[in-house]
């Protein structure tokens, strides 16, 4: 007979289209209690850098989302929002929510001019509230402007050989004669800048980030050979102005080369994603303790090893001995790579199949029954 209550810490990662890590968390808890009574459960909302970033790590640690009016990739103006942590220490932005290619049309679609500068005035507002840390998750991009907009938006200047400033846009940094760091806000010096990069792409080259990824932001191939040349000069104007070389460091060509800009112009340090996450939610101290770890995501296959939420969250589980389980929305090719993570079983909350677009309305109840039934095989173990 079990003597003690037991503890389950319960941290997902959002079901995209479906629920967010925090409402997955709450139907997994509901599901379990159904079947396990008197059970004392940790919810924890976890990401891995990319889309539901912000909000997981604010709700993990009780903090809140702070709305602001900024440029779009074209600049036009909309609204967007960034994070703050409950101690206040730490702002959280998504840079798509700025600068996402989700923001555009596909006609609209130019990497020759859409540009970051959204994504700085959410840094530049972000500074305002007096945090030592902007955490900058650079997934789903729009642009392939090296990340000047974002540098613009900050008092970095971008000049041409007759001094003028050049106009926003990757295509036309092959004007680029010099850099001006003299007007960098100069908060951004008094924080520690993070870079959630989930990517180890250099700023150029046939791995580059014109090559890769502009062709899907509307690039034709003769905008991706001037978009790579126009990166390749940035980089040399950058190690001469700054002395920092960015060309060939993993990463650097993310988001456009936004991942390059933010360590060029504001020393930002790039680090997986799902670590930064990690760090900020307290996961390892908040899973001590806990006697079972279950982690979950919208589908779950053989890619969920590499730098997913759960194998992050099975990282730690390894670590403190902890027995841990997977629930997905949906189970895909080589899905039983996780094992070798450590996720000793993996169950997928998907009943039967269904258009995309009902998910969010039928998904919360096939979970919950999931959770519960994953209760009643733990029950049947503790007796």
């Amino acid at each position: 007979m079990r003597k003690k209550t037991l503890k389950i810490a319960i941290a997902p990662d959002s079901f995209k289209g479906s629920l967010t890590a925090l409402e997955a968390a709450t139907c997994i808890e509901r599901g379990l209690k159904k079947a396990l009574k008197g059970i004392s459960a940790r919810k924890i909302p976890m990401a891995d850098g990319g889309e539901g970033t912000v909000r997981a790590i604010v709700e993990s640690t009780g903090g809140r989302i702070m709305k602001r009016t900024v440029a779009d990739p074209l600049g036009r103006k909309i609204k967007s929002s960034f994070g703050i942590t409950g101690d206040r220490k730490t702002a959280v932005i998504e840079m798509a929510a700025a600068s996402g290619l989700a923001l555009l049309k596909s006609r609209e679609r130019n990497p020759m001019k859409t540009t970051t500068r959204g994504t700085g005035e959410l840094i530049k507002s972000a500074l305002k509230s007096d945090v030592k840390k902007v955490l900058v998750g650079i997934g789903g991009s729009a642009t392939n402007d090296g990340g000047t907009g974002m540098a613009r938006a900050l008092g970095v200047r971008f000049l041409d050989a007759k001094g003028k400033s050049l106009p926003e846009g990757g295509g036309v940094l092959n004007r680029l004669a010099r850099i001006d760091m003299s007007g960098l806000d100069p908060r951004v010096t008094r924080v520690k800048v993070e870079v959630a990069c989930d990517v180890d792409n250099p700023l150029c080259g046939p791995r580059g980030a014109a090559r890769v990824y502009s062709p899907q932001k509307g690039a034709t191939p003769t905008m991706v050979k001037q978009l790579d040349a126009n990166l390749r000069h940035m980089a040399k104007v950058i190690k001469r102005d700054l002395k920092v070389d960015i060309l060939n460091v993993p990463g650097s060509g993310a988001a456009g080369g936004l991942g390059a800009g933010l360590m060029a112009f504001l020393g930002g340090k790039l680090r997986p994603g799902v670590d930064i996450v990690i760090d900020s939610v307290g996961l390892e101290r908040r899973m001590k303790g806990c006697d079972l770890v279950i982690a979950g995501e919208g589908r779950m296959d053989g890619q969920t090893v590499f730098g997913k939420t759960p194998a992050g969250v099975a990282r730690i589980a390894r670590k403190l001995r902890i027995p841990i389980i997977a629930i997905a929305g949906s189970l895909g090719p080589g899905v039983a790579k996780v094992r070798t993570i450590g996720i000793e079983s993996y169950f997928s909350a998907l009943q039967e199949s269904m258009p995309e677009e009902d998910l969010p309305g039928r998904g919360p109840d096939m979970l919950t029954d999931c959770a519960e039934q994953v209760g009643r095989l733990i029950a049947m173990r503790l007796m």
